[in-house]
């Protein structure tokens, strides 16, 4: 297992748990990220900035703090 902010451009994979205070894993949860969603890393911001993550046919934009407290499983 490793973590969503780990994930290589382009890389997909599958979300397998988020460990986040309540606030956050409710905010992540009305975003759309559920464990056992499909994802993909479309690009991440110059100097550790945000990762712009794509989950169907929705993107999402994430602080890589917010992208560590997701753990996902690699295809």
């Amino acid at each position: 297992m490793q973590l969503l902010s780990q994930l290589s451009i382009g890389q997909q994979a599958v979300i397998s748990a988020i460990e986040a205070e309540e606030s956050l894993f409710h905010r992540l949860s009305a975003l759309g990220f559920r464990v056992g969603k499909p994802l993909s890393i479309i690009r991440r911001a110059n100097f550790n900035g945000p990762l712009q993550v794509r989950l169907g046919t929705t993107d999402v934009i994430l602080r890589n703090t917010e992208a560590a407290r997701i753990r996902i499983n690699t295809n």
